[in-house]
C-alpha cells in the first residue's frame, strides 16, 4: 500500500505541476479565444487542421463554472464545494482507503481538483486551453486538470468492478 501511495502522490504532483505550467503559459502567451472570431486556430496555436475532419488547437479560454461552464453564476459555493471535496478526498485517501486500486485514481482526482481551485485564487477563474472540433462540432475547451479528473473518475469506475485475487495459487 505504501508503494502505491508514493506513486500516486508522485503522479498527482506531476499532474498538478503540468497543469499549472500549461495554464501559466497560456495565460501569459496566448490571447483570449474569440477575440478575432472563431476561425482556426481560434486565436491560439494550431496543432492540426482537417485530420480526418478533426481540428485541434491550443487556445486561451476562461471558465467561471464547473464542467463546460455550468454553475458559473455560483462561483463561491462552487469554490467551497471543491475545497470540501479535496479535503474529503485527502482524508479518505490517508485515513480510510484500504485498497491499492483506488490510490492512483484518487490522487488524479485530487490533483485535478486542486489545480482548478488554485486557478480561482490566481486568476479568478479556471483557464482552459485544449480546443477540439470534431466534424464541425466544437467540443468544450478543457485543461490538464480536467483530463486528470476524467481519467480518475473512469479509473475508479473500472476499478470498482475489478476483483483482485489476493490469494496465491500453489501447486
Amino acid at each position: 500500500m505504501q508503494k502505491s501511495f508514493f506513486w500516486g502522490i508522485f503522479l498527482g504532483i506531476g499532474v498538478f505541476a503540468a497543469d499549472m505550467l500549461t495554464k501559466w503559459y497560456v495565460y501569459s502567451e496566448i490571447p483570449l479565444v474569440g477575440v478575432n472570431g472563431w476561425a482556426y486556430p481560434y486565436n491560439g496555436i494550431g496543432v492540426f487542421k482537417d485530420f480526418f475532419g478533426i481540428e485541434f488547437s491550443i487556445v486561451h479560454a476562461i471558465n467561471k463554472g464547473a464542467a463546460w461552464g455550468t454553475l458559473s453564476n455560483f462561483q463561491i459555493p462552487l469554490l467551497v464545494f471543491r475545497i470540501v471535496l479535496i479535503a474529503g478526498l485527502c482524508l479518505y485517501l490517508i485515513a480510510f482507503n484500504t485498497s491499492r486500486k483506488y490510490v492512483i485514481p484518487l490522487c488524479l482526482l485530487t490533483a485535478g481538483a486542486l489545480g482548478n481551485v488554485v486557478d480561482y485564487f490566481l486568476y479568478g477563474y479556471v483557464i482552459d486551453m485544449f480546443k477540439f472540433v470534431f466534424w464541425g462540432y466544437h467540443y468544450p475547451i478543457f485543461n490538464v486538470a480536467d483530463i486528470a479528473i476524467t481519467i480518475g473518475i473512469v479509473w475508479l469506475i473500472i476499478a470498482s468492478f475489478v476483483q483482485y485475487d489476493t490469494s496465491t495459487q500453489t501447486q
